[in-house]
C-alpha cells in the first residue's frame, strides 16, 4: 500500500511539473522568436540612419564684417554665411549656424558644443595642434589703419598704442614683430574700432578685408591704410573641425564642387570682386586693396585710399 501511494505521488508531481513547464517553454520560444525577428529591424534602422540627412551645427563670430555679422533684425549675414549655406545645400545637409564669442570658438568646438567653425579663422600651426582645417576658402593679408594726416607707420610702432583683435593673425604679427609697441588686444574688431575712433589708440592692425570694409563706413571716413599690405605665410582661412572628423572630407568635396560649378565664384565675386582663382592665392581681396599694395614708394597709402574713395563714389552713383 505504501508503495502504491508513493508511486501515485510521484506521478502527480511529474504532471504538476509538466503543467508549469509547458507554458514556460512556450514563453521562451516566443522570446527567441522576437529576438530573431528584431534583428532585421535593427539593421533597417541603421540603414535609415545612414541615409538620413546630415544635421550640422556651425559656429561663427557675428561681428566680423563682411565675413559674418548681423543685420538690423539680428539675422546672421555675410560672405561666410552665404558660403556655408551653399556648402550645406551641396551636401544636402541641414545646417544650424550659431553666434559664438571669438575666444570660445575652438574650446566650444572641442567640447562638442558645435561641429564646425567658420569665422575668418586663419590656418596657423598653433591652431592645427588642437583642430583640423578644411581646404582654404580665402586668403587675406594685414593692414595698419590710422587717422588721416597722422604719420604713423608700420616701421615706427615702438611705444605707440596699437589696437588689434585678440588671437588673430594681425595680433600675432604685432606680438612677434612689434613687441616694443604698446599693444592693446580686444575681444572683437568692433571694440578695437571704438578705441581707435575715441583716440585711446593711435592705430589698429587688422586683416585686410574687414579693415577695408570698415574704412567705407561713416565711422571709418577719417581713417586710412598706412603703408602697404603685410603678407604673412598664415593668411589662408579654413573651416575648423575636431581632429579626424569625417565632416572635413565632406566639406572639402562640397567646396571643390562649388568651385567647379561656378557657385563659389559667384558668392566670392559678389563680396570681393574676385574669383576662386584669386581667392585661392595669397593677397586676394577687394580691387581697391589690390591696387593699393602694388603702388610703390611714399604715396602707396595715398593712392590706395584714393582707390577706395573712387569705388565708394561709383557705388553711390550706381545706387
Amino acid at each position: 500500500m505504501t508503495i502504491s501511494m508513493t508511486s501515485s505521488l510521484k506521478h502527480k508531481s511529474l504532471k504538476s511539473k509538466a503543467f508549469w513547464l509547458a507554458p514556460l517553454s512556450a514563453a521562451l520560444l516566443m522570446l527567441a522568436g522576437c529576438n530573431n525577428s528584431s534583428a532585421p529591424e535593427e539593421g533597417a534602422a541603421t540603414d535609415t540612419q545612414a541615409d538620413a540627412p546630415l544635421n550640422i551645427k556651425i559656429a561663427t563670430e557675428s561681428s566680423y564684417k563682411p565675413f559674418s555679422y548681423t543685420d538690423a533684425d539680428g539675422k546672421l549675414i555675410g560672405y561666410e554665411i552665404e558660403l556655408v549655406d551653399a556648402l550645406c545645400a551641396q551636401m544636402q545637409a541641414k545646417c544650424d549656424i550659431i553666434s559664438q564669442d571669438w575666444d570660445g570658438l575652438i574650446p566650444g568646438l572641442n567640447a562638442q558644443k558645435f561641429d564646425a567653425v567658420i569665422a575668418g579663422m586663419t590656418i596657423t600651426p598653433e591652431r592645427q595642434e588642437v583642430v583640423e582645417f578644411s581646404d582654404p576658402y580665402f586668403h587675406t593679408g594685414i593692414i595698419l589703419i590710422g587717422k588721416k594726416g597722422d604719420d604713423v607707420s608700420v616701421a615706427d610702432l615702438k611705444g605707440q598704442p596699437i589696437a588689434s583683435q585678440r588671437s588673430t593673425v594681425a595680433s600675432q604679427y604685432l606680438q612677434d614683430e612689434h613687441a616694443d609697441a604698446d599693444i592693446k588686444l580686444y575681444d572683437t574688431q568692433d571694440n578695437a574700432y571704438l578705441d581707435l575712433t575715441s583716440g585711446r589708440v593711435r592705430a589698429m592692425m587688422s586683416d585686410k578685408v574687414t579693415g577695408v570694409d570698415w574704412l567705407k563706413t561713416d565711422a571709418g571716413k577719417g581713417y586710412e591704410i598706412k603703408g602697404q599690405e603685410i603678407i604673412t605665410d598664415q593668411d589662408a582661412m579654413g573651416i575648423a573641425f575636431r581632429k579626424g572628423d569625417p565632416l572635413i572630407a565632406k566639406f572639402n568635396k562640397a567646396l571643390a564642387e562649388l568651385k567647379e560649378k561656378g557657385t563659389y565664384d559667384q558668392i566670392t565675386g559678389s563680396y570681393f570682386g574676385t574669383s576662386s582663382t584669386a581667392a585661392a592665392q595669397k593677397a586676394a581681396a577687394t580691387t581697391g586693396v589690390e591696387k593699393a599694395v602694388v603702388v610703390e614708394g611714399d604715396n602707396a597709402n595715398v593712392d590706395g585710399n584714393a582707390v577706395i574713395a573712387k569705388e565708394e563714389q561709383a557705388e553711390v552713383a550706381t545706387n
